[in-house]
C-alpha cells in the first residue's frame, strides 16, 4: 500500500494514555470508539481509536504505528487484567528485589503490554541509580525485555492516574503528551491565589491548567497600561494613575487626580507616563 492510500488515526494505548498517529491499514473503516490491536514501538498493544482515519498525502511519512486488527473479547479481557495489575506479581517481585539489593529508588508501577514483549517498571529516585543487577534478575525471572524508567512527580501522577479537583481525569493522564513547565509567574499573571494547596495538582506541583490561558492573559495584559502609569481618559480629559488591571474585561481602574476612581477600557485611555515594569 503506497503512502497516498495510507490511513492515519489517533490512539490511546493501554494505561499510558498517550496520543499519537497510526497507519491504520488493516482496519480502513475504523471509527472513533473502535477497540483495536496495534503494533507500536513498544510492541503489540491494545488501543482505542479517538479520531476517524484520514488520508496521508503522497510522500508524507506514515507514523511508525500499525493497526493490526479489531480487538476481540479475549483481547479486552486480557487488557482489563493488565490495567488492574499495577501491584501485580511482577511489581511485588521487583519491589522485593529493590529492597534486597538496597537500591535508593521507589517503585511506582509495573506495566505490561498486550503482546507480552516488554515489561516496564517506573520508579522514582533522587539521583542516578545503578540497576544493572536488578534488570538481570528481572529478565531471568520473567523471560522478556525489561525496561526501567525513572520518573518525576508529574510523571507519577500521569502513570498512576487520578481525578483532579475539577472532577475530571487528570489532564496529564488523559491527553497531555508533552509535560511543559509551569511556574508561579503564570499564577500571578492570572491573579490566582498563591496558596500552594489551592494551585497544586495531585502530583504536588503547580496545576498544569495554569498554562492553558496564560498566553491569553499575557496578550490582554500587554494591551493595557501598567499599574502606576499616568493616563488620561480620552472622553473626559481627566488624568490619574492606574490602580490595577481587570485583564479579562480589558479595563483599568484609574485613581483620578481630582478624586474618585473610574474603570475604563484600554482603548479609552491614553498613556502619559509608563508605570511599573512588567513582572
Amino acid at each position: 500500500m503506497d503512502a497516498s492510500q495510507a490511513l492515519k488515526a489517533v490512539l490511546r494505548h493501554g494505561c499510558t494514555s498517550c496520543r499519537t498517529g497510526c497507519n491504520a491499514t488493516a482496519v480502513p473503516d475504523a471509527k472513533p470508539g473502535d477497540k483495536v490491536v496495534a503494533r507500536t514501538e513498544r510492541g503489540i498493544e491494545y488501543a482505542l481509536i479517538l479520531t476517524a482515519p484520514e488520508s496521508v498525502a503522497t510522500g508524507e511519512q506514515a507514523p511508525p504505528i500499525e493497526v493490526l486488527r479489531r480487538a476481540t473479547p479475549e483481547d479486552e479481557r486480557r487488557q482489563a487484567e493488565i490495567d488492574a495489575s499495577g501491584r501485580s506479581v511482577e511489581f511485588r517481585f521487583c519491589r522485593d528485589k529493590v529492597k534486597e539489593l538496597d537500591l535508593p529508588m521507589r517503585l511506582v508501577r509495573a506495566e505490561k503490554i498486550l503482546g507480552g514483549q516488554r515489561l516496564t517498571f517506573y520508579f522514582m529516585a533522587e539521583g542516578r541509580v545503578d540497576f544493572r543487577d536488578l534488570v538481570r534478575d528481572l529478565a531471568r525471572e520473567f523471560k522478556m525485555r525489561i525496561e526501567l524508567k525513572q520518573i518525576g512527580a508529574r510523571d507519577e501522577a500521569k502513570v498512576l492516574g487520578d481525578v483532579s479537583y475539577c472532577g475530571r481525569e487528570l489532564c496529564c493522564s488523559s491527553w497531555i503528551r508533552e509535560m511543559r513547565p509551569v511556574n508561579m509567574k503564570m499564577a500571578k499573571n492570572q491573579k490566582s491565589t498563591l496558596d500552594p494547596a489551592k494551585i497544586s495538582g495531585m502530583c504536588g506541583r503547580l496545576l498544569c491548567c495554569l498554562r492553558y490561558e496564560d498566553d491569553v492573559y499575557t496578550e490582554l495584559r500587554r494591551a493595557l497600561p501598567r499599574r502606576g502609569a499616568r493616563v488620561t481618559i480620552k472622553a473626559s480629559g481627566q488624568t490619574g494613575l492606574v490602580l490595577h488591571q481587570e485583564v479579562l474585561a480589558s479595563k483599568c481602574v484609574v485613581l483620578l487626580d481630582r478624586g474618585g476612581t473610574v474603570a475604563a477600557k484600554g482603548d479609552e485611555i491614553a498613556v502619559l507616563t509608563p508605570g511599573e515594569p512588567a513582572e
